[in-house]
């Protein structure tokens, strides 16, 4: 059996995949049209070719803009509802989704417009294929903390549908010491904690997520063997990393998919895992993002299995969910 064969056979799980970033050129352009907004853009064809970032700001810029054609309810199920089909269609059998309120609210867009579109698809997803999944919801750390505790507030009447907080947007200048107070009040609100850290931020970014916001997961986290001792904490608290290797790529954090570090960071015993970021602006979907490391760093069909069960180790699944699909890994 080819590795190809064992990537889309194999369930998955996928923990780090910004649902905004999802949106494919093909649904922007019709959501576009069916809003009468004009895009900086003649063709979906211009759309794709604009997919060539200098860094993680230049991809916000564009990622930013897509997102207002997202105007009503059917729009942000279409958008759930296309990725949570290809979720099916890669044997991904479990999802932890971020979505951005920020990207919405700003705009006036609200959480009863939003959240009823995205809950509609998720169900339906579960009844037709299986797929289990949750919501993180991400404060942009690029706005003020008030922002963030605004959103935490106006999120009230779908706490129960929300199982993460999390921390996203324009890392560098950003820390996550900037949020310490929201954090510790949706920690105390019995939310998991997750933030982007380690990305294009320093190894310190790392440090300050675990010991002043308490994560249970960190987001990318691929500088953390800049510093022996995080290193260390890693490997022996096996805190996860949901790390994103095309996303690496096309933002530049490697300049050569042949240089990425996840071997590494699994061979130094780290409980590292594989994820797609922002699919359609990153040029793959999770099986892509597997492809791709087997094309440039030649991993094997144990680690390719290691990666897919550390997916549900890292995950928020109940522990007999966790045991029954890594078992079914095993036997592929």
């Amino acid at each position: 059996m080819s590795l190809s064969t064992i990537i889309r056979n194999i369930p998955k799980a996928e923990l780090h995949l910004h649902i905004e970033g999802s949106l494919s050129p093909e649904l922007m352009w019709r959501l576009a049209k069916k809003h009468s907004i004009t895009l900086p853009y003649a063709s979906v064809e211009e759309i794709e070719k604009a997919y060539n970032f200098r860094d993680l700001q230049s991809f916000l810029d564009i990622y930013y803009a897509g997102a207002s054609v997202l105007r009503e309810e059917e729009d942000f199920f279409e958008l759930m509802w296309a990725y949570l089909s290809k979720c099916h269609e890669q044997n991904i059998v479990h999802t932890e989704i971020m979505f951005d309120p920020q990207t919405h609210t700003e705009r006036g867009i609200g959480f009863d417009i939003f959240m009823p579109g995205f809950l509609k698809a998720m169900a339906k997803a579960e009844e037709l294929y299986g797929v289990t999944s949750l919501l993180i919801m991400s404060f942009l750390r690029h706005l003020p903390e008030a922002s963030a505790f605004a959103t935490l507030e106006a999120a009230k009447p779908y706490f129960e549908y929300i199982t993460a907080v999390g921390l996203d947007s324009s890392e560098l200048g950003h820390p996550p010491s900037k949020f310490e107070r929201v954090f510790e009040s949706a920690k105390k609100l019995g939310f998991k904690i997750v933030a982007h850290a380690g990305e294009e931020g320093p190894a310190d970014y790392i440090w300050q997520a675990i010991d002043i916001l308490g994560v249970n997961r960190i987001d990318h986290g691929v500088r953390c063997l800049e510093d022996d001792a995080l290193t260390q904490f890693l490997k022996e608290s096996q805190l996860p990393l949901t790390v994103c290797p095309l996303s690496n790529l096309k933002l530049r954090v490697v300049d050569d998919m042949k240089k990425h570090n996840i071997v590494t960071m699994l061979n130094k015993g780290l409980l590292v895992t594989v994820n797609s970021d922002d699919p359609t602006y990153f040029g793959g979907f999770l099986n892509e993002n597997f492809e791709a490391l087997v094309d440039a760093l030649g991993i094997d069909e144990a680690t390719v299995k290691t990666l897919a069960a550390n997916s549900f180790k890292a995950s928020f699944m109940p522990e007999e969910k966790k045991r029954h699909y890594i078992d079914l890994i095993d036997i592929v």
